[in-house]
């Protein structure tokens, strides 16, 4: 027994030494909070003057709290009305745990600025996400809009996003950027497939709302919105008898409105384990058991394993999220930016002048937008809009990140999926995917979609950018892979993890 406790503490003193053995790195941000303080900054939920600019006072106070870390500091923080929506937990961040790096440990590269044309190119393209919320993604093939807003995109100087000859084509709208996100449907098979939740056989279909119904177009609501309006959408604006699979961006919107964070890549671990008679044909080779002559893993390298790790691996990388988003970048959300471009073309010319970039305010896109909806504000698919916290990055993004992770360690990503669909016409059944990759689609490709849908899914709603989600990505991945070092230090077996990483390198563990 002595000799077990020894070697635990050495397993955990090894584990924290892996986590704190280097300095602190830097944090770098893009410097907009100092060269245009309180208009180029997250501030959502506080008191905001009539342009929706916010109280210098209430912001410094935020920042008091973020710097001193005292739980007294961030009640003093003022909110913008009565009754107003809370912040979400920005002392998340400040938490420990005793497992894969510290949140002050991780980075992610400065977020683009309001300045910038990479910036205009991602409002540009949820300009485009916002009206074509309803059009299905199996018709992005010969929808007329969905080719204006390809070719749109295609003319801003920095749109870093798929392209087929260096342009944005109906193929390649909206779609992720790492390997199989271009194979096959736009949705993943892990958001269309039956999922076999113990005895009970659960179809992927969803309550829905109503197409057409965007939110936040007016002046006077986006301003209460960004002081913290308690709004949100009414038990009766969801239809929970007429479900219906994914076909849409409003409703792949819907679903990151509602979704359990780590619930996409539990629904993908249980549909995996119940994709072959053989669950082990898809395994990862480097499983122990999958070799062994006289056992089966369970509570180490079995199914209890993965799935309590898909949590744990979430729930760190929620708080990695919440440290970046509050205590270091603090990214203006897409429909505060929205607001800046009303106020700068509408109801106080020229107030930004230097400030927004010209390639936005030049944009075709603006003048669609203001035709259908009467402003520049950017359509939110949810009433209240944005969490009450910065953009950058996203929270779902780097739970998707670093989940799929976990998944690509424990199957066999190059396994292929058999029978792939899509839903028919009216949403209610799946038919099969006759395309002619139909037989391409590969377990790692599609859990590389399944986190480019989610991430993608909360820009359909308005509530993020591009590169909230793709730097997001890579945090969780690296999220992932030191709780899986941890992993392996703490098991008996010996084991080998081998991912295939966002970026399309390998590595093994």
């Amino acid at each position: 027994m002595i000799d077990r406790y020894q070697k635990g503490r050495a397993i955990r003193t090894a584990a924290a030494d892996r986590c704190y053995s280097d300095p602190p790195p830097d944090q770098l941000t893009n410097g907009e909070e100092v060269s245009y303080p309180y208009v180029a900054s997250a501030s959502k939920g506080l008191p905001h003057d009539d342009s929706g600019e916010v109280d210098p006072t209430a912001y410094r106070a935020m920042l008091r709290a973020l710097s001193s870390g005292r739980p007294e500091h961030f009640e003093a923080i003022p909110l913008g009305m009565d009754n107003s929506r809370k912040l979400l937990n920005p002392q998340g961040g400040l938490a420990f745990d005793g497992e894969g790096p510290d949140t002050h440990g991780t980075v992610i590269p400065p977020a683009p600025r309001i300045d910038g044309p990479e910036n205009s190119a991602e409002m540009a393209e949820l300009y485009w996400m916002a009206l074509l919320r309803d059009v299905k993604f199996t018709d992005f093939d010969d929808a007329a809009i969905v080719a204006e807003a390809a070719d749109d995109l295609s003319g801003f100087s920095d749109f870093r996003a798929p392209k087929e000859n260096g342009l944005v084509t109906p193929r390649t709208l909206f779609r992720g950027f790492t390997p199989g996100d271009l194979v096959g449907p736009y949705i993943s098979q892990f958001l269309l497939q039956d999922i076999q939740f113990g005895t009970l056989r659960i179809p992927h279909r969803h309550d829905t709302i109503a197409a057409g119904v965007n939110y936040m177009t007016n002046f006077y609501e986006w301003l209460a919105v960004q002081r913290g309006a308690p709004l949100a959408l009414k038990p009766n604006d969801r239809d929970f008898v007429n479900a219906r699979y994914i076909q849409t961006p409003r409703a792949m919107a819907h679903y990151t409105h509602f979704d359990v964070l780590y619930e996409p890549y539990l629904n993908a671990c249980l549909i995996l384990l119940g994709m072959s008679a053989d669950p082990s044909k898809l395994q990862d080779p480097g499983n122990p058991y999958l070799w062994s002559k006289n056992q089966i893993g369970f509570a180490t390298f079995g199914t209890p394993h993965i799935l309590s790790l898909l949590a744990e691996v979430g729930n760190r990388a929620i708080k990695a999220t919440v440290y970046q988003q509050f205590s270091v970048h603090r990214r203006l959300r897409p429909e505060a930016f929205g607001g800046r471009i009303e106020v700068h073309l509408s109801r106080d010319p020229g107030r930004y002048e230097g400030i927004i970039d010209s390639e936005i305010l030049d944009a075709g896109v603006l003048e669609r937008v203001k035709q259908q909806f009467g402003t520049y504000l950017l359509p939110q698919a949810f009433p209240e809009g944005s969490p009450m916290s910065p953009a950058y990055h996203s929270g779902h993004a780097c739970v998707a990140g670093a989940c799929v992770t976990i998944l690509k360690a424990w199957f066999n990503e190059s396994s292929r999926i058999p029978n792939p669909v899509i839903p028919d016409d009216a949403g209610t059944k799946l038919v099969p995917y006759t395309g002619p990759d139909k037989d391409r689609l590969t377990v790692g490709g599609e859990l590389n979609k399944l986190a480019a849908n989610i991430g993608n899914g909360r820009n359909m709603g308005g509530v993020h950018w591009r590169t909230d989600y793709g730097e997001a990505f890579k945090l969780g991945e690296t999220i992932a892979i030191g709780i899986l070092r941890d992993q392996k230090a703490m098991s008996n077996e010996d084991a080998t993890f081998t991912i295939s990483r966002f970026d399309g390198t390998t590595i093994t563990i």
